[in-house]
């Protein structure tokens, strides 16, 4: 599957946070991001069940 890159836009302490936090778990910024990422939808589908997505359209 292909990367996809979605901005998101946060305030300069915000920044700075995320980058101290990742350099402290010795990851980049966006892969902290994306780690984070997925622990919030492992977290939703373990409530919620499996999140049904329509077929991709081409």
């Amino acid at each position: 599957m292909a990367k996809q890159v979605y901005p998101v836009r946060v305030d300069e302490e915000m920044k700075r946070k995320l980058e101290a936090v990742a350099k402290h778990e010795r990851r980049k910024p966006s892969d902290f991001v994306r780690l984070l990422i997925e622990d919030a939808i492992a977290a939703y589908e373990k409530e919620h069940g499996p999140i049904e997505l329509p077929s991709p359209t081409k």
